[in-house]
C-alpha cells in the first residue's frame, strides 16, 4: 500500500491567514491551503497542525467545503484530486460520477427524439450520477494519508452539527435556484427559511449529514455504498423520479489514473485525464502555443485574438472527440501530435476570426464547483476540483441523510450536438450510457518551473479550462500569486461562436478592434470562477498563497517543522 510518509512531529508554530510573511523573526510559512471558504480553510489547517499531511488536510477542507458550500460541492458529488508526493510520485483521483445502471441514450428525450420538457437533466432526481466523492476520501485516507479518515472528517461534522451562518453568496446561489429548491421538501427544509432565502447570518445546521459524515468516517466507503445509508438514497431518489439502485452505489469504483503532462519551455504542468476534458484541451493549447507562439511585439488585442483562436480550436476537438475512455476511443496521440497542432496554429488568421462553422463539428441547435490547493511542509501537493455541477445540484437533498443530489448527468450529450446548461455542445462520443462517467472540464493543476511549484485551479463549467490556461501562463509569467487570481478573464469556447468576457475585461477601444477582427463579444454581466492558489519557491521553501477576491475564500499559511526522520 503506497502511503506519503510521516509528515509533522510538532504543533502548530504559526498561522498566517494572508500572502505575506510572518514578521517579528517567526518562522517563514512552510504550508498552505487556499479554498473558496474561510471555515473550510481553518478545517484544513488543522489537520496540518495536528500531525496530517497535504492529502488529510485536502480530505478535511473538502469535507468542509461540502457542508458550507452545499451549493457548490459534497459528499452527494465527485471531482478530480492530483496529487503529488515529496518523492514526485503523481496520481490523479478519478471521483468522477457515473450514470445509473439504468441510464441509456434516450433518457432524456420523447418519443420524436426532442429533449422532454422541465430539464430533466438539471432539476430533479433523474439528473443525479452516482456519488464518488465518499469513496474518494476514503481511498486517499488509507492510500496516501497519515491520519485515520475519523480525524480528517472531523471539523467537517462538528460545522454541520453545529451550523454555519449564511453569506451573500449563498443567497444569490440559493436566489438563482429557488424555483427548484421549493420544488423539494429535503431542500427546501434545510436550506430555505419558510420557503424563502435565508437572511445573511441565518444559521444553516445539518444534523442529517452530519450522521451520514460520522458513518463514513466509522465505516468508510462501505458506510455511504452500502447499509442504511445506501438505502435511503436509492429510496429518497427513486421517490425524487430518479434511477438509482443499491447495485448502483455498491458498484461504484474509483479510478487512479496517471495525470496528462505537459511538457511547455522549462516547466511541467500536470492536470487530470479523461474523463476530464481539460487536461487534452490544456495540452492542445500549450502545444499550439510552442507550434505558433503569440508575437512578441503583440498588442493586447492581438493576444486576446490568438489565445481565443486557440481557445476555439481545442474547444471544437473537445466536442467531437472526447468522452470516458472506458467508452469512447479517443484519439489522444493524433491530437496531441506536434504536426497536428501545427496544422491547427496554423489556420489561425492572425487578422481576422475563424468562424466556428468553418471548423466543421456536430452542430448546436441554437454552476457550480468548488476548489482546494493544499501543500505541506514536506512537499506534498494536492489541487483538486470537486462539483455537484449547478448551484445546489439537482434541487434534491435527501431528508434521512442530509446529502444533496448532483446533477451532473447534464453534462453527458443528452441529444448529440444540444448544448447542455454550459452552452457547451457534443458528440456520441459523450452520450448517455449506463455506467458512464460524463465528460467534465475540471482541470487542477500543478505547475512545476524551475523556480517554482503551484498548485491552482477554479470552479466555473465549461470556462475552468480557460481560466486555468490563463493563470497557468500567468504564473509561467512570473506574476504574484494575489494577480493570478485577480485578473480580469475571457473565454472562447467554440459554440456559441464569442469570447465571453468579465465586465471591465476590455476597454472600448479594444472592444472595437476585437470586432473588427470579426469576433462577437458577449459580456456576462458578472465575474466568474472563484480561483485557489499556493506555491512554493523551490529555493527557499517559502509558501504563497491567494484567493480569488470573486469568492469569500481565503489562503492560510502556516509554519510546520518537517519531519527530522
Amino acid at each position: 500500500m503506497k502511503r506519503i510518509g510521516s509528515l509533522f512531529t510538532a504543533a502548530l508554530a504559526a498561522l498566517l491567514m494572508t500572502g505575506c510573511a510572518l514578521s517579528g523573526g517567526q518562522p517563514e510559512p512552510n504550508a498552505g491551503v487556499a479554498s473558496a471558504h474561510p471555515m473550510a480553510t481553518e478545517a484544513g489547517l488543522k489537520v496540518l497542525e495536528n500531525g496530517g499531511n497535504a492529502v488529510d488536510a485536502a480530505v478535511a477542507t473538502a469535507a468542509a467545503l461540502g457542508v458550507v458550500e452545499p451549493y457548490s460541492s459534497g459528499i452527494g458529488g465527485g471531482g478530480f484530486w492530483v496529487i503529488r508526493q515529496a518523492d514526485g510520485e503523481t496520481t490523479v483521483i478519478d471521483a468522477r460520477e457515473e450514470a445509473p445502471g439504468d441510464a441509456h441514450p434516450e433518457l432524456y428525450l420523447n418519443e420524436k427524439g426532442d429533449v422532454r420538457e422541465g430539464k430533466p437533466s438539471l432539476n430533479g432526481a433523474l439528473a443525479a450520477g452516482i456519488p464518488g466523492q465518499p469513496a474518494a476520501f476514503d481511498h486517499m485516507a488509507s492510500e496516501y494519508g497519515q491520519l485515520p479518515l475519523t480525524r480528517s472528517l472531523a471539523p467537517a461534522i462538528r460545522l454541520a452539527r453545529e451550523g454555519f451562518p449564511v453569506d451573500e453568496r449563498y443567497r444569490n446561489l440559493a436566489n438563482f435556484r429557488l424555483e427548484v429548491m421549493r420544488e423539494y421538501p429535503g431542500t427546501r427544509d434545510l436550506f430555505l427559511e419558510d420557503g424563502r432565502v435565508p437572511d445573511k447570518g441565518h444559521e444553516i445546521r445539518q444534523p442529517a449529514l452530519a450522521r451520514t459524515l460520522e458513518t463514513l468516517a466509522d465505516e468508510g466507503r462501505a458506510g455511504f455504498y452500502q447499509g442504511p445509508v445506501a438505502e435511503q438514497l436509492v429510496e429518497d431518489a427513486r421517490e425524487a423520479g430518479g434511477i438509482w439502485t443499491m447495485e448502483d452505489l455498491a458498484g461504484y469504483e474509483l479510478i487512479e489514473r496517471d495525470p496528462v503532462r505537459i511538457d511547455y519551455g522549462n516547466a511541467t504542468l500536470l492536470t487530470a485525464p479523461a474523463p476530464s476534458s481539460g487536461g487534452m484541451a490544456l495540452a492542445q493549447l500549450f502545444g499550439m502555443l510552442e507550434q505558433r507562439p503569440v508575437p512578441e511585439d503583440a498588442d493586447r488585442v492581438t493576444r486576446v485574438h490568438w489565445l481565443a483562436e486557440m481557445m476555439r480550436r481545442a474547444y471544437r476537438d473537445r466536442a467531437v472527440h472526447m468522452g470516458d475512455p472506458a467508452y469512447t476511443d479517443i484519439p489522444r496521440e493524433r491530437l496531441r501530435d506536434p504536426a497536428y497542432l501545427r496544422t491547427l496554429a496554423s489556420s489561425i488568421n492572425p487578422q481576422r476570426a475563424t468562424p466556428s462553422a468553418d471548423l466543421g463539428g456536430p452542430g448546436t441547435d441554437g454552476h457550480h464547483t468548488t476548489h482546494l490547493s493544499v501543500m505541506d511542509a514536506e512537499g506534498n501537493i494536492v489541487s483538486a476540483t470537486l462539483s455537484i455541477n449547478y448551484p445546489f445540484g439537482s434541487g434534491v437533498t435527501s431528508e434521512d441523510t442530509g446529502v444533496v443530489l448532483n446533477n451532473e448527468m447534464d453534462d453527458f450529450s443528452i441529444r448529440p450536438g444540444h448544448a447542455n446548461a454550459w452552452g457547451l455542445v457534443g458528440g456520441k462520443a459523450n452520450q448517455v450510457e449506463a455506467g458512464k462517467r460524463p465528460l467534465s472540464s475540471m482541470s487542477p493543476l500543478i505547475i512545476r518551473s524551475p523556480k517554482r511549484i503551484t498548485a491552482l485551479g477554479a470552479p466555473g463549467g465549461s470556462r475552468i479550462i480557460t481560466m486555468n490556461f490563463l493563470a497557468a501562463l500567468d504564473v509561467l509569467d512570473g506574476r504574484p500569486p494575489e494577480t493570478v487570481v485577480s485578473r480580469t478573464r475571457f473565454h472562447h469556447q467554440y459554440e456559441p461562436d464569442r469570447i465571453e468576457h468579465e465586465p471591465q475585461t476590455f476597454s472600448q477601444a479594444e472592444k472595437q478592434a476585437l470586432r473588427a477582427m470579426g469576433h462577437e463579444l458577449h459580456d456576462v454581466d458578472r465575474t466568474y470562477g472563484n480561483m485557489q492558489l499556493i506555491q512554493r519557491d523551490r529555493s527557499s521553501g517559502l509558501i504563497r498563497g491567494a484567493a480569488d477576491p470573486r469568492g469569500i475564500g481565503s489562503a492560510g499559511l502556516i509554519h510546520l517543522p518537517a519531519d527530522s526522520e
